[in-house]
């Protein structure tokens, strides 16, 4: 994960409901018992998975299109395709684990971005999974505690040895995120993703999709990002000063016009919560690529589906501000 330090730091935010975008919860009016579950917002191991007036959780389907779109677009790859960075592999895709109330806490020693990040310890156990099965690579680990419905999560986090005298975990960076409240981040500061946002509300999993319903945006990375973020992101992780690049936070949205006949199963879910929430720009990386949490019950031939949706088919939306510190 690319990053850049932002510049100056600003007290944390607050995001009034449907500040980003006016009307957007409206749009969710008069659809039926899975509009109203979707008004409710999402919810997992008796916690919400923020308020349904969290920007994640928007209903973006009627959001005006950005002025920019085209050039977005163009940016990340017309010509690309999506592409599922998940599925039942372990080692493929961002896995993460529940834990009680009384979990032990671990000592947490920051490595690069210990002033970004919200001091330990946290309640993370030993065992806990690694992004890429313990491989080189981004390293996430997410921690979700029921109970006090928080979220931590560590950015290319290393277990430290019992024996070593200090036992715990290294990480680069780290985030906690109340799972009750609408709080950003500071402007200016990353998170255990490079924008600043939470990476497990915004991941691809399968007990959502076995139910039919993902009420929430999708996580993906796009190659190249612009100096700049979109509130609820806080943080950017780039050099440059191209408008026409996506800065990180931008909302990409599946056209309504794209024709989802002869798509099924798993793939046909993803789609249409890309009609209806989007994705989210979250980090640098291979661009289309939408990020879930590996699961051994997922259908990779399902998912395969996906790499038939061009990138054409999406469109940028407008949901505030281009952000420049």
């Amino acid at each position: 994960m690319a990053r850049l330090a932002s510049a100056s730091l600003v007290a944390g935010a607050v995001l009034a409901p449907a500040a980003l975008v006016p009307g957007l919860l409206a749009a969710s009016a008069g659809r039926g018992a899975a509009d109203r579950r979707a008004a409710a917002g999402p919810r997992e191991y008796s916690c919400p998975i923020f308020p349904a007036t969290n920007p994640l959780n928007q209903d973006i389907s009627r959001a005006p299109v950005d002025p920019r779109s085209a050039g977005y677009i163009a940016a990340i790859g017309a010509e690309g395709h999506l592409h599922a960075d998940f599925g039942t592999n372990p080692s493929y895709g961002i896995p993460y684990t529940v834990v009680g109330p009384h979990q032990p806490r671990a000592r947490i020693t920051f490595t690069a971005y210990g002033s970004e990040s919200n001091p330990g310890p946290y309640p993370v156990p030993a065992g806990a999974p690694v992004e890429g099965a313990g491989a080189e690579g981004d390293r996430h680990v997410l921690v979700l505690q029921r109970g006090s419905c928080k979220l931590y999560e560590l950015y290319d986090a290393h277990r430290i040895p019992a024996g070593s005298g200090s036992p715990g975990w290294e990480a680069a960076s780290g985030a906690m995120f109340n799972l009750r409240s609408n709080a950003l981040r500071p402007d200016g500061w990353t998170s255990a993703d490079a924008a600043g946002l939470p990476i497990f509300p915004l991941l691809v999993r399968y007990p959502e999709v076995r139910a039919g319903r993902i009420d929430h945006a999708l996580r993906v990375t796009v190659a190249r990002t612009q100096r700049g973020f979109i509130h609820p992101a806080t943080h950017f992780a780039s050099g440059s000063s191209d408008p026409t690049l996506p800065p990180m936070g931008l909302r990409l949205r599946l056209k309504a016009s794209f024709n989802l006949a002869g798509y099924r199963g798993e793939a046909l879910v993803v789609l249409q919560a890309l009609r209806r929430y989007g994705l989210i720009v979250a980090d640098n990386g291979s661009s289309w690529y939408i990020t879930g949490a590996p699961d051994p019950r997922w259908r990779d031939e399902d998912l395969d589906q996906l790499k038939r949706v061009p990138g054409s088919a999406f469109e940028a939306v407008r949901t505030g501000p281009v952000r420049l510190r």
